[in-house]
């Protein structure tokens, strides 16, 4: 299947002209010609198949042949809060990971021991939207710019839907998301830099109704427990 991102399309639409960039693709790159068949995502749930009216280099003339409305719907809202990891390489390979699994919301927080304090969501964005149709969903996960831990905490104070949890390294009782969480519900994880989260933080988050959590007995990077926590998420609502 021949996938492109297209965010301006709109269901009403009947034809869509294919921006210079996505033409050049589908006709230098793909070869493709007129009559052939490839399908749209819009990043909201809605997936096109059209024909190619005109194949031309530039721009490419679309027919709308059918629309598909909340395709691969998510029964859950995954929002992971993490904080940037000193390689931005690692982050992304979450990112990637994340969004070919199931995530719908991400946002990097700065923390006390962040050994990385800025993030270009622009190169973030990308990174989804390959993953994206790679996967072949029609969702593209929301990405969030870049965050203290104590303001993105004080946001997150009039969300009353989600189930929130913060996972650090600290020994106390900690709860197992397969052992406690409900399927079908919006969830909020917390992720903290190599160092964890300071006892600030962590006091700051259990205050504001946050659960701590436990990934298990290993001691993991911040990358690989952002993307246990996605994964654990996405078995329970199997």
């Amino acid at each position: 299947m021949n996938l492109f991102y297209t965010p301006e399309i709109e269901f009403h639409h009947s034809s869509f002209l294919l921006s210079e960039e996505e033409s050049k693709h589908a006709i230098r790159v793909l070869r493709l010609s007129a009559g052939s068949i490839i399908h749209l995502v819009d990043g909201r749930g809605g997936m096109y198949k059209t024909e190619i009216i005109e194949a031309h280099p530039k721009r490419t003339s679309l027919r709308v042949i059918h629309v598909e409305e909340n395709y691969t719907l998510s029964p859950y809202h995954l929002h992971i809060a993490v904080a940037p990891t000193k390689n931005i390489d690692r982050l992304e390979w979450f990112l990637e990971k994340a969004t070919e699994i199931g995530l719908q919301e991400f946002t990097p927080i700065i923390c006390a021991h962040s050994e990385r304090k800025e993030v270009k969501t622009e190169r973030l964005e990308k990174v989804a939207i390959a993953a994206m149709k790679q996967s072949l969903k029609a969702y593209l996960p929301k990405i969030n710019p870049a965050i203290s831990f104590a303001k993105f905490i004080d946001s997150q104070q009039q969300d009353v839907q989600s189930i929130k949890a913060i996972a650090h390294c600290v020994d106390s009782d900690k709860k197992y998301i397969t052992n406690s969480f409900s399927k079908g519900e919006n969830y909020l994880i917390l992720i903290g830099p190599e160092g964890d989260f300071s006892e600030q933080e962590i006091q700051y988050a259990l205050q504001a109704g946050y659960t701590p959590l436990s990934l298990g007995a290993a001691r993991l990077r911040t990358e690989t427990a952002a993307l246990a926590s996605v994964l654990e998420i996405s078995l329970l609502n199997r």
